[in-house]
């Protein structure tokens, strides 16, 4: 009896494992977090979109993009109405994932207090994370954001040549690391140079190697590592470009909405009137 109880034991640890260590498509995820985010935002239902949220954490290791903040969103909800959210530990998490913005972190000392974590142990958080930083990737993107600078706009000749040489790091970066996000690099670069990922990709528009570098942000995309965000502006810049039909919209157009949120799905992002309502609402509480 005893061994079949180990056999079984065994077999459930397993399957856990294997689920866990499965491959996940973050553009489920990423849809799966507008859903949830209308139902408190447009639907006027936190209750409901605290649980909802709760469960995506379970499956997903959270994000916290740029435009809907979902873990942060998550985490204010809950406390609001008194519902558990894992406590320090989430709040840790959180920390880490706003870690890249300079600053950003300390937005949350009321709320760490709240939950027994001082200032200066979220600012240690902070510095720890800062350390496991992969620097050489740091002084690579550091040099290739002034390089992305040079010569613009006049010099074609050298902007061009700079473009290919930032899209041969990109895709060495690729192969030994995989996508430079915020949490390999952060934002900001030796002699505190901000590296605007979003306009070196975009500027990869101009590279040669433009189709096959577009396909494989993709799969970052998919895996969680590149946001849809950063994919959407490459994208459209490209559309733009080439005086085509934008695909994403994330500017202002008069464009064909229903194609463009149909878009927008395919890789994750809000509808323009959800993503409006998302951008009215940080402006009315900044």
């Amino acid at each position: 009896m005893k061994q079949y109880t180990y056999y079984i034991l065994l077999f459930i640890l397993t399957s856990l494992l294997s689920c866990k260590n499965r491959e996940v498509n973050y553009i489920t995820y990423y849809n799966r977090v507008n859903e949830i985010d209308s139902i408190y935002r447009m639907a006027n239902k936190p209750a409901q979109a605290i649980k909802k949220f709760k469960k995506l954490f379970q499956k997903y290791e959270p994000k916290n993009q740029e435009l809907t903040e979902e873990y942060k969103t998550y985490i204010k909800l809950a406390d609001q109405y008194h519902k558990n959210f894992g406590g320090k530990k989430s709040l840790y998490k959180l920390i880490i994932l706003v870690a890249p913005y300079p600053n950003e972190y300390k937005k949350l000392y009321p709320l760490c207090k709240k939950y027994g974590i001082d200032s200066l142990e979220a600012d240690q958080k902070v510095v720890d994370w800062k350390k496991s930083l992969n620097k050489r990737l740091i002084d690579s993107f550091s040099i290739a954001m002034i390089r992305d600078q040079e010569g613009r706009p006049e010099n074609i000749a050298l902007v061009n040549k700079n473009i290919e040489k930032n899209a041969d790091l990109f895709f060495w970066t690729f192969e030994h690391y995989g996508f430079p996000d915020g949490q390999k690099i952060g934002r900001l670069g030796n002699n505190d140079i901000f590296i605007a990922m979003p306009t070196l990709l975009s500027h990869m528009i101009g590279s040669k190697k433009y189709p096959e570098f577009r396909k494989k942000l993709f799969e970052y995309v998919k895996s969680g590592n590149c946001s849809p965000q950063e994919y959407a502006l490459m994208s459209d810049t490209y559309d733009y470009y080439r005086n085509t039909a934008v695909r994403y919209s994330l500017r202002n157009n008069n464009e064909d909405s229903v194609r463009i949120n149909r878009n927008r799905k395919s890789i994750g992002l809000p509808s323009i009137k959800h993503s409006s309502k998302i951008r009215k609402d940080k402006i009315k509480k900044k």
